[in-house]
């Protein structure tokens, strides 16, 4: 799984001109499934990105969680990450999850963040959106949970150590 998180200080998600999603203060994550992500792709993504400490303390030190100061979430599917501008100039979408088994991690995703933030507002999959942000900072970070297989995440003593400096 690919995902670009986005702080932001307002976001909404329109179809055919309806706004179907909107959030305050909170996160905005592109979401994309790649063939073979599972379930362990997906426990890793959502808790990285609820636990990622990218909002301001008191001191305005990125020192606090999505959790922590109770944002909201605004989640769009968006296959797009996984293209490939390696060759040609015409975008490749081979490593992209084929839709009804993207869509199905992508559902399982959205509830899972349910159950943890207090506002999860969502676009529609496979449809034209129009996504409209105040980001805020700007903070825009990426994610792969391919990183976590091959082992070039940080240990969490490491972090731990890193995050005190």
């Amino acid at each position: 799984m690919k995902a670009v998180i986005q702080r932001v200080t307002s976001a909404s998600v329109s179809v055919e001109g309806e706004v179907i999603g909107s959030i305050g203060h909170g996160l905005v994550l592109l979401l994309g499934i790649a063939k073979g992500d599972t379930q362990q792709d997906l426990d890793y993504v959502v808790e990285r990105v609820i636990n990622l400490r990218i909002f301001s303390d008191q001191a305005g030190k990125m020192n606090h969680s999505l959790l922590d100061v109770q944002g909201a979430l605004l989640v769009i599917s968006q296959f797009t990450l996984l293209g490939s501008v390696s060759g040609g100039r015409r975008p490749g979408f081979e490593q992209a999850a084929p839709p009804e088994e993207a869509r199905l991690l992508y559902e399982q995703a959205v509830e899972r963040f349910r159950t943890l933030v207090r506002q999860v507002e969502v676009g529609r999959f496979a449809a034209h959106m129009v996504v409209t942000l105040s980001n805020d900072g700007p903070v825009t970070l990426t994610l792969d949970s391919r990183d976590r297989r091959a082992g070039t995440q940080v240990s969490a003593q490491e972090s731990d150590t890193q995050d005190r400096r």
